[in-house]
């Protein structure tokens, strides 16, 4: 029976079993859609990223277990790791993703993968009703992207110890909170996390669409272009960002963690 290569990447980390894992499917042509679907539920990761030869790069889209999705930042570099490791690129050679979303293109740069994603200026609101005892701790700024809140906590320790609660979160009309804080840690500027209950994830690993808000926010306040952030989740990420003008470039590293073969479609 026919059989398909799919790869598992551990995203914005070097280490094994950290930071975001995406899995990656490389295709001949495209596959029935119900098979794409059933793919995706199968290996039951947050992102699942099926890729096919374009005449100009590649056409790549990604799935979460119940749908499909628009835009996945940790499964573009998943993605883009992938196609360098084994060779499909050279390393000089950029990676081009004809998307839903429209077309993103990484680079490989001294090992980390860097990817150009618009920026969303964050603008100060008033904390929505609930948000302070859903947090359970000192709020010191809450400002908005459009679509996540950005809550500025007071210090790393408190963003690292804080234990929402998810329920509370989830009837905030926004689909996600970021907290953050300044860092202490040596080489990061900046820590965060982030939830997402009321689409499906208590807390998300590491979070790529969130830096896009993070990096002019703390652009802003420490007077850098670029910055270091890590996403203090339980397996933990490190994100390089770096603001040019309207967009940013966010940048990450990868490891292969697992690789395999799934049924095809008849």
């Amino acid at each position: 029976m026919r059989t398909v290569p799919i790869v598992q990447v551990d995203t914005f980390t070097r280490r094994p079993f950290a930071g975001n894992p995406a899995a990656v499917c490389i295709l001949d042509e495209l596959p029935p859609e119900w098979w794409l679907c059933d793919v995706a539920r199968e290996i039951n990761l947050s992102r699942t990223a099926c890729l096919i030869p374009h005449e100009d790069g590649f056409d790549l889209r990604w799935f979460a277990p119940d749908r499909e999705v628009d835009l996945c930042g940790h499964a573009t570099l998943a993605s883009a790791h992938v196609l360098w490791e084994e060779g499909h690129l050279r390393a000089d050679q950029p990676a081009r993703f004809h998307t839903r979303g429209g077309e993103l293109i990484a680079h490989l740069r001294a090992g980390w993968i860097e990817i150009d994603f618009p920026a969303r200026p964050v603008s100060l609101q008033p904390a929505p009703c609930g948000l302070a005892e859903a947090l359970g701790v000192e709020i010191l700024w809450v400002g908005s992207d459009g679509t996540d809140l950005l809550v500025e906590l007071a210090d790393e320790k408190t963003v690292r110890t804080l234990c929402p609660d998810l329920a509370a979160i989830a009837r905030i009309p926004v689909r996600g909170v970021v907290v953050t804080s300044r860092a202490i840690t040596s080489g990061v500027d900046f820590v965060s996390r982030f939830f997402a209950p009321r689409q499906g994830v208590p807390e998300d690993p590491v979070t790529s669409s969130a830096h896009c808000a993070l990096a002019p926010f703390w652009s802003e306040r420490l007077g850098a272009q670029c910055l270091t952030g890590y996403q203090v989740s339980a397996r933990g990420g490190t994100v390089r960002v770096t603001m040019n003008g309207s967009r940013v470039l966010i940048a990450g590293q990868a490891v292969t963690v697992l690789r395999g073969s799934i049924l095809g479609h008849e």
